[in-house]
C-alpha cells in the first residue's frame, strides 16, 4: 500500500467517525476543486501547476465540533516525483476537533466580541512522492476564540506544536523539530453582493522556529495564508443555496517549511476554485 493510499484510508476512517460518533446537530460536506500555474518548491526555481481535488467536513454536536479537510495535489513535470518526468502526487490531511467551554458547562464563557472559548486539538498528515519524500506528521493543541459573528465563524486559536518528517536527501532521514507555536485564524462569512449571495473564506498560519531541519539549516518564521471569494452559483442558477459555489483564491506563503533561502520559499498563487456541497 502507497503512503498516499495509507493518508486517504485514514482519512475516510476519519471522516466516518466524526459523523457518526456523535449524533451531530449540523454538517456541511463538500468536494473542492482548484487550479493554479503559479505554485512553487523549496529548492525549485520553477513555477508549478497543480491541480487540487478537496474533500471536506465540517459538523457540529452538543459539546463541539469536527473539522477534516483531505487534498490531493497533482503537480506537473516542474514538481517532478522521484525518478520520473511526470509530476507529482500529494496527499495532505488535516483534522481539529474542538470542545466548546458553553457545550461543556451549559453556558458560554463570552466576553467583548468573544461568543464562546473552545480546545482544540488536532493534527495534520502529509506524503508526496518526490526525491525528498516528505511525509510530515503534525500535532497541535491549545485555546481557540470564537468571535460572535451575525453569519458565519471566525476562530483565532493559539497552538502547541509538534512535528516529524522525513527528508530522503538526508542522514539519519527522520527529521524532529523542535516545539513551536502557531497562531491560527480561520473564517467563513456569508454576504450578499447586492442580488448576489456570496462568501469570503479561508485561513491564516504564523508558524514560529522549528528549530533545525535536516541538513542543520535553522528554520524561520513561516507564514500561510489560504483564502477564496465564492459566488454562490446554485442560488443564481436552480434557487439551491449552498450547492454549488464558484471563484477565485490566493495563496501567499512565506518561508515554506521554514526555509529561508533558496528559490521557491515564497509563493503568490491566484486559484481558480469550485466547490460542491452535498
Amino acid at each position: 500500500m502507497t503512503q498516499a493510499s495509507k493518508v486517504i484510508g485514514a482519512g475516510v476512517i476519519l471522516a466516518l467517525s466524526a459523523t457518526t460518533a456523535t449524533a451531530a446537530t449540523w454538517s456541511d460536506t463538500s468536494i473542492g476543486y482548484r487550479f493554479g500555474t503559479e505554485f512553487t518548491e523549496p529548492a525549485n526555481d520553477e513555477d508549478i501547476q497543480k491541480h487540487i481535488i478537496s474533500f471536506t467536513h465540517a459538523s457540529g454536536y452538543a459539546y463541539g465540533q469536527n473539522f477534516f479537510n483531505l487534498d490531493l495535489l497533482q503537480s506537473d513535470r516542474d514538481d517532478p516525483a522521484a525518478g520520473s518526468e511526470t509530476g507529482a502526487m500529494e496527499a495532505y490531511l488535516a483534522y481539529r476537533h474542538q470542545l466548546h467551554y458553553g457545550g461543556l458547562f451549559g453556558e458560554a464563557l463570552s466576553f467583548g466580541p468573544v461568543r464562546d472559548v473552545a480546545l482544540t486539538a488536532g493534527f495534520d498528515l502529509n506524503t508526496k512522492n518526490t526525491a525528498f519524500a516528505p511525509r510530515k506528521r503534525q500535532f497541535v493543541v491549545g485555546p481557540t476564540l470564537k468571535f460572535d459573528l451575525p453569519r458565519g465563524f471566525l476562530d483565532v486559536s493559539l497552538f502547541y506544536s509538534r512535528e516529524w518528517n522525513n527528508c530522503g536527501f538526508c542522514d539519519p532521514s527522520r527529521v524532529t523539530f523542535d516545539p513551536y507555536a502557531q497562531l491560527n485564524v480561520a473564517w467563513g462569512v456569508p454576504f450578499d453582493a447586492g442580488p448576489v449571495p456570496m462568501k469570503f473564506q479561508g485561513f491564516f498560519n504564523l508558524n514560529t522556529s522549528k528549530g533545525e531541519d535536516g541538513f542543520g539549516n535553522d528554520t524561520s518564521t513561516e507564514r500561510l495564508l489560504r483564502t477564496s471569494l465564492m459566488v454562490d452559483v446554485g442560488q443564481l442558477a436552480w434557487g439551491e443555496s449552498n450547492n454549488l459555489w464558484a471563484g477565485v483564491g490566493y495563496e501567499h506563503w512565506r518561508n515554506k517549511f521554514g526555509n529561508a533561502d533558496g528559490p521557491g520559499v515564497d509563493t503568490d498563487a491566484a486559484t481558480f476554485n469550485l466547490e460542491w456541497h452535498f
